[in-house]
């Protein structure tokens, strides 16, 4: 979805430019990219820095060697170079942030009306020709009633839905943190406090493109705004927000 451009924005070139989540989520990358690397440069000045952190060390050995033994041949970082620990970092803070939030706080909005997206269908698709397709053909809403998730098991996925895409009151969302005080370090805090700002830079943007009428992708034919990866949120069902990291 996506070539490498260096003259476009991030470095990327995308191949549908009105693509809501990657306009979107790019932005929210480069900003914990660069979060990430300004904050690493604080501790860690060259790559032999690195490489002589024993802790560091032990806690990727961990990762790759005992949260991943089924993953052993995969082509893991080395963790000896600067570039290595800003890459892995940024990854692991993008999955359990933004890139959850994507596919999670929209589950209910998207899905709470079962017909817009039945988790489950227990019939195949008839067959021309066969008598389930003419009775499909003729009365094609009963058809879809019989086919789509029954009343008990759709109520407790909309439950599930439902707990799944809540905010709660003391959500922690990216580019916070419950204390002022989480460092003594006032360049870590300095560094953090331009992260924050960049994301509030960011919500006004995609605030600004949601109502834009020539991005026709970011409302649809529904007219529902693409809002989940925007960064902030109240508590509740909002449609938006991204959190510090998953908490279930």
């Amino acid at each position: 979805m996506a070539v490498k451009d260096q003259s476009a924005p991030h470095g990327l070139r995308l191949v549908i430019e009105d693509y809501p989540y990657a306009v979107d989520g790019l932005e929210i990358w480069s900003a914990i990219k660069i979060w990430v690397e300004e904050y690493i440069s604080l501790y860690y000045s060259t790559d032999v820095v690195v490489q002589q952190d024993t802790e560091l060390q032990a806690w990727w050995k961990e990762v790759v060697e005992k949260g991943h033994p089924d993953l052993k041949d995969a082509k893991w970082p080395k963790m000896q170079t600067r570039e290595d620990l800003i890459d892995t970092c940024t990854i692991i803070i993008w999955i359990a942030s933004a890139l959850h939030a994507a596919v999670n706080f929209g589950q209910y909005p998207y899905g709470g009306y079962i017909l817009n997206r039945p988790t489950q269908s227990r019939k195949w698709i008839p067959e021309p020709g066969t008598q389930e397709y003419d009775e499909m053909a003729k009365n094609p809403q009963e058809a879809i009633l019989r086919t789509i998730t029954p009343k008990y098991q759709t109520v407790i996925d909309l439950t599930v839905m439902e707990i799944l895409s809540t905010h709660a009151s003391d959500e922690v969302y990216l580019g916070q943190r419950n204390s002022p005080n989480w460092t003594a370090d006032q360049s870590a805090k300095d560094v953090f406090e331009t992260f924050t700002k960049t994301l509030a830079e960011i919500e006004v943007k995609i605030l600004e493109r949601n109502h834009n009428e020539e991005l026709r992708n970011r409302t649809g034919p529904v007219k529902l705004p693409y809002t989940v990866l925007l960064p902030t949120s109240e508590p509740g069902i909002t449609f938006r927000g991204i959190p510090n990291s998953v908490s279930i």
